[in-house]
């Protein structure tokens, strides 16, 4: 496995990597205000890093790195976003875990870059449909894990911004919520501005899939004593449609009740 930092530049081509040699394993070279290219050379794969802290300029240019890291190869190596994973997931376990060692990647240098006149000419990689299927990408961003100590309020998808809806599916013996994407309507015309709010770019096969909006759970408002240990029916609840099933659901009974002493 070899390790590459994305280094940023002042001047021309204002990047660049480097080769990281000193570390054992994966975990002991990565910090979260900097991006990585790790080489896998067993599975031919270039993993991206974004750590958490690192800059949104910084993950851009890690992006068009792993690209040209990608042509050096030959292009028998695919990329994979390795945040994609939680911390605690299994796979990215896996991957920190792994040794530190050689290999037949290069770090890419200002040797690599050709300058045109005016600048240095880059082609844009990331696409914006106008017709997106919303429901294959609701559900994709859906399965990335939210960043650590944060919270998602809300999710922008071809135009129309989203909120989470909880909906109680039994409570007879044990409570149960399942989270499901609640429409709140379109965008405006012009531009909208969210302040105080963390946004992330979702992006899948170069197409942008959407944007969510997160704070910190620091800024969450204290909620502790609106909970209620049984469901209860929003009064806006009775002037839409809503969906008979669920309603059933809540109130099906279980074959066997829990026995009392």
């Amino acid at each position: 496995m070899q390790v590459f930092e994305v280094v940023e530049l002042e001047k021309f081509p204002y990047m660049m990597t480097k080769e990281i040699h000193e570390g054992e394993i994966i975990s002991d070279v990565i910090k979260e205000n900097k991006v990585y290219l790790i080489v896998d050379h067993n599975m031919n794969r270039i993993w991206t890093y974004n750590g958490y802290q690192s800059s949104f300029k910084l993950q851009i240019y890690g992006n068009k790195l792993a690209q040209m890291l990608k042509q050096q190869l030959k292009l028998k190596y695919n990329i994979f976003p390795l945040n994609k994973f939680s911390k605690k997931d299994d796979s990215f376990q896996e991957i920190m875990e792994k040794q530190l060692g050689g290999g037949g990647a290069l770090a890419i240098g200002k040797k690599d870059f050709i300058e045109f006149d005016g600048g240095f000419k880059v082609k844009a990689n990331i696409k914006i449909f106008p017709v997106m299927r919303v429901k294959q990408s609701l559900e994709y961003i859906n399965k990335i894990p939210p960043p650590e100590n944060f919270i998602r309020k809300f999710m922008i998808v071809g135009g129309d911004i989203y909120t989470e809806e909880e909906i109680t599916e039994s409570f007879v013996t044990e409570k149960k919520e399942i989270k499901n994407p609640l429409k709140l309507g379109r965008l405006n015309r012009g531009f909208t501005f969210f302040e105080n709010y963390s946004a992330r770019l979702i992006i899948s096969d170069r197409k942008m899939q959407g944007i969510e909006l997160y704070i910190h759970e620091k800024d969450k408002p204290n909620t502790k004593l609106l909970e209620v240990s049984i469901p209860i029916f929003a009064e806006e609840k009775f002037i839409k449609n809503g969906r008979i099933d669920a309603l059933i659901n809540a109130f099906q009974m279980p074959e066997e009740l829990p026995k009392e002493d």
